[in-house]
């Protein structure tokens, strides 16, 4: 009797360790299926990456075929949009993002300090367009305001109409800028710009490519957000030297920068809109 009862445990015993031994193999089968399908979703995703960052290589990220640069436009490759007289003593390098507020507020506070410095031959602008905020937030309202700037460019109207998209800025959260009837809206504020080909410009994207290119641009330049503003390379925003940008510095850093040189001569034209 005792030699059956021990018997019965020993065979429980028994079957209980098998199941112990099934369950872990069990555990241990579906520990290396999961981890097989972690390792393939992450190669995969290394791999979309690779792609991305290839097409990136090829036409600055757009994917939206080659980059064409507005007329008019200079530098290394084609991605400034200058303001004011190229022979000017000295140079201010903004890059700016027409959805970004602190680059309206820039602006606002700058520009007729920007348009007196640039109409008396001391600096010319160059600007450079950025489009992080659609990143940062979502939306096209970057990428289509900056496109329609080019075509300004393209009718030689590039500066009234950055005035004026920057002067007509919704709020940040407001992607009304990704409408192109929008942007041709506000291209009645600028005489003589809305024309059949600044339209066809606009709503065909026509410069879509070149924005992106310049946006890439920006990122590989390690600037750290809009609006950057450099007076002959050293920056200036939203300080220098441990003083704060104002009117009133601004024009003492170009004095600084000009002392010895003499302004551009500059034709006289009507101020922005």
């Amino acid at each position: 009797m005792s030699e059956n009862h021990e018997g019965n445990r020993t065979a429980r015993d028994r079957l209980v360790q098998q199941r112990e031994r099934d369950r872990a193999r069990e555990r241990r089968r579906r520990t290396l299926i999961v981890a097989s399908a972690v390792v393939g979703v992450l190669g995969l995703a290394a791999v979309v990456g690779l792609i991305a960052a290839e097409a990136g290589k090829d036409d600055g990220g757009s994917g939206a075929g080659p980059a064409v640069a507005p007329s008019g436009a200079t530098g290394e490759e084609a991605l400034t949009l200058r303001v004011g007289p190229a022979d000017a003593p000295s140079t201010l390098t903004i890059w700016e993002d027409f959805r970004c507020p602190v680059c309206a507020q820039f602006e606002t506070a700058f520009r007729k300090t920007l348009h007196d410095l640039q109409s008396s031959g001391r600096i010319k602008v160059e600007y450079h367009l950025a489009t992080i905020i659609d990143g940062n937030v979502g939306g096209s309202g970057s990428l289509r305001a900056a496109n329609a700037a080019a075509c300004a460019q393209d009718a030689g109207k590039f500066a009234d109409y950055h005035d004026v998209l920057f002067a007509n800025q919704p709020a940040e959260s407001d992607d009304a800028f990704a409408r192109n009837s929008k942007l041709i809206e506000l291209a009645g504020k600028v005489e003589g710009l809305d024309t059949p080909a600044f339209r066809s410009c606009v709503e065909g994207g026509t410069h879509d490519s070149w924005v992106q290119k310049s946006n890439t641009a920006f990122g590989d330049g390690g600037f750290q957000g809009t609006p950057t503003a450099l007076l002959n390379g050293e920056s200036i925003f939203p300080s220098k030297d441990g003083q704060q940008i104002s009117e009133a510095n601004l024009k003492k850093w170009v004095a600084e920068a000009n002392k010895g040189k003499e302004p551009a001569k500059v034709t006289p034209t009507p101020s922005a809109s």
